[in-house]
């Protein structure tokens, strides 16, 4: 059964929703980031992630500073229209998150300690000293 496509309630969210970003062949939750009408609108039309930078406030167009970019496959929309979730393909250096991991949950909690669960995939500095954004954790 198809229906019209449902409106995306950006209004819950003071107009920026979360985005769950997904490996379209493992399932493989990448990272979490946020999207804004125009972010969305974008992602649509190019079938390329863009999402909302909130501390820059701005659009952030995955992959234009790292060639990291994700191609989208499919997108959904969870059952109250505010929160989104793409499938997609990673592509680059494999790495989604910006401290050069494949996922941004590469941390594990043991006991009472996070540990690095996996190796990293390329060393960000690669991309320069204005890649990414500062780590909020100090662990690596």
């Amino acid at each position: 059964m198809s229906e019209k496509a449902l409106e995306i309630d950006f209004d819950k969210g003071d107009g920026v929703l979360p985005v769950v970003t997904q490996d379209y062949r493992s399932g493989r939750v990448l990272m979490v980031a946020y999207m804004n009408r125009e972010a969305f609108a974008e992602t649509v039309k190019a079938r390329r992630a863009c999402y909302f930078s909130r501390s820059r406030g701005k659009l952030w167009r995955k992959g234009e500073e790292s060639g990291n970019f994700q191609t989208v496959r499919e997108i959904r929309v969870d059952c109250d229209a505010d929160t989104i979730l793409l499938r997609v393909d990673q592509h680059g250096d494999g790495a989604a998150c910006h401290e050069g991991y494949e996922s941004c949950f590469f941390r594990v909690l043991v006991g009472d300690r996070w540990v690095t669960s996996e190796p990293r995939k390329v060393d960000p500095s690669k991309y320069g000293p204005s890649y990414g954004h500062s780590s909020k954790s100090g662990a690596k």
